[in-house]
């Protein structure tokens, strides 16, 4: 598969939380770097994700934000 999206990282799912609608998909792409998505239920079931699969976070955004403490 091809994509426009040129961020594409590589890491484990390290948690799926399912809920009505959406689900919070947690993968670790560096350890103990994660990062979350919030995609629909309906894609983790197509995609039948869970936890320990190897899987591909891809970011195609206009923006990114940042914090400083």
């Amino acid at each position: 598969m091809k994509l426009s999206a040129r961020n594409v990282i590589d890491g484990k799912v390290s948690d799926v939380e399912i809920g009505a609608v959406m689900a919070k998909v947690k993968v670790e792409v560096s350890n103990p770097t994660i990062i979350t998505a919030l995609i629909s239920k309906e894609a983790v079931e197509d995609l039948n994700v869970k936890k320990g699969d190897n899987i591909s976070a891809i970011i195609k955004s206009t923006e990114i934000m940042v914090g400083k403490k």
